[in-house]
């Protein structure tokens, strides 16, 4: 599983030109799920996202966690992490899980954030969004387990 987490001043997600979910300051977490991934993976990854500290404190140094400022998360699946560049231009998807197996874990790994005292809101799964998003920094970190 990877997850790729933005801090943001705000976000959010639209379908078909409608918004459908929205957060003031937090992060914005792009999951993609892998074949072999499990909810092991999925709470490690929730608990590390809750507790990673890459907010500014008032010395201005990361030192606060999504769970200090009182954050929200917009969580948004998107297989194209799993993709494979190593091979010529076009990517493949080979390790990314099937929809059947991806969706459940997605909607698991959101419930193991909201479980820790975090706000979640979501995109649609296998939906064509529109993101936007003030990334705070830029502040990106790429998760993997």
């Amino acid at each position: 599983m990877k997850v790729l987490v933005q801090r943001v001043k705000q976000a959010s997600v639209a379908v078909a030109e409608e918004t459908v979910s929205a957060i003031a300051k937090g992060f914005l977490v792009f999951v993609g799920v892998e074949k072999e991934d499990g909810e092991k993976e999925a709470e490690f990854l929730a608990k590390k996202i809750s507790n990673l500290r890459i907010f500014e404190d008032a010395d201005g140094k990361m030192n606060l966690s999504i769970k200090d400022i009182k954050g929200e998360c917009l969580i948004v699946s998107q297989f194209t992490l799993a993709g494979d560049t190593s091979r010529g231009n076009r990517p493949g998807f080979e390790t990314a899980a099937r929809p059947e197996k991806a969706k459940p874990l997605y909607e698991f790994f959101s419930e193991c954030v909201r479980s820790e005292g975090i706000p979640v809101q979501n995109g649609i799964f296998q939906a064509d969004m529109q993101v936007s998003l003030i990334n705070d920094g830029p502040v990106t970190f790429l998760l993997e387990k």
